[in-house]
């Protein structure tokens, strides 16, 4: 046996303390986001979003690299930028996102990507779904208990299946309490761009209102903004979607259709810094509290005691399989 002289132990040791050291440092998580159009700061789907990285940020003072998009382009662009500064775990939020996940997850097999109400069928790609069809019966059970005119309205942003399953939801839920109940939808546009048009989204819902709706739901992302201004102008209810936007008017926000984004976010982030991420699908519902209607201070006078029985055994019915939701498809 052969006894190093005490110096070269001690160099040994600092080597082997050091190739550990390095080697934590390059498995480290190194996260980014990308966000979909209409802003980080779209009081809706990204900023819930934004909300789960802020929240990883502060639980682990890793940072967080941003980018928002404002054309299509910009997909593959930002996320190539990501990679280049040694992200490893992506979150691409939303559905218009899915191509590019597709190319850059099969071009760099060992970085992990999240995308968030999308679909793609690789190891290295997490694909995070709700079930918005939940939460969305749920508004229009409410919009229907509150509604005089018999008459309520939906402004969906662009036209596409993942919307038309939220005016599915809403109109099921509407006609469990009323079955004559009438229900408007318009959607804003065919493009990306029907997320971020609150002008347009304000025109749809006066059309609405000048038909005889009272209260107006809006999945538009930034458009939706301008739906809910109009029926605060107008004296009448809208129903906010994806993060709680109760205070954003308070009092003429009648309930949000809560899409807990921010847990699909943090969640991936956690677990990818945990080494328990995992790829493919999953699906998030009332089960876990992932979607649902929001109830605060901001709309407690308007969700009465007895409304929200009603919708809390409803919640219980569709967790059970009492309550089949109608699903687009």
């Amino acid at each position: 046996m052969v006894t190093l002289p005490r110096f070269l132990n001690s160099f040994v040791f600092i080597v082997f303390v050091s190739a550990l050291a390095l080697a934590a440092k390059a498995d480290a998580i190194k996260p980014g986001i990308i966000y979909d159009m209409g802003g980080k700061y779209d009081h809706s789907f990204n900023q819930s979003a934004a909300e789960g990285v802020d929240r990883f940020v502060k639980e682990t003072g890793i940072t967080c690299h941003e980018f928002e998009l404002s054309n299509d382009a910009q997909r593959t662009q930002f996320m190539r930028q990501l990679i280049r500064h040694g992200v490893n775990i992506i979150a691409a939020i939303g559905f218009n996102q899915a191509s590019a996940v597709e190319e850059m997850a099969r071009e760099f097999p060992l970085v992990k990507f999240v995308i968030v109400d999308g679909t793609v069928n690789l190891p290295n790609v997490e694909s995070v779904n709700y079930k918005e069809q939940q939460s969305s019966y749920l508004c229009g059970m409410a919009a229907a208990l509150v509604s005089k005119t018999h008459k309520v309205g939906f402004v969906g942003g662009m036209d596409i299946p993942l919307i038309r399953k939220f005016a599915m939801g809403y109109t099921a839920g509407a006609k469990l309490i009323d079955p004559s109940i009438k229900v408007i939808v318009n959607m804003t546009g065919t493009t990306p761009s029907a997320w971020n048009d609150p002008i347009r989204g304000g025109e749809l819902a006066k059309s609405q209102f000048g038909q005889g709706v009272d209260v107006v739901f809006h999945a538009a992302g930034s458009t939706g903004l301008g739906v809910m201004q109009a029926a605060k102008d107008a004296g009448l209810l809208s129903i906010g979607c994806d993060k709680n936007q109760d205070s954003v008017h308070p009092g003429s926000v009648l309930t949000s259709a809560v899409k807990r984004v921010d847990v699909a976010v943090y969640s991936a982030f956690m677990d990818a810094k945990n080494n328990t991420w995992k790829g493919g699908p999953k699906q998030l519902g009332l089960e876990c509290d992932a979607v649902g209607y929001s109830l605060d201070q901001y709309n407690r006078l308007l969700i009465t005691p007895a409304i929200e029985a009603r919708l809390n055994q409803a919640k219980a019915d569709i967790i059970s399989g009492k309550i089949s939701v109608p699903e687009y498809k």
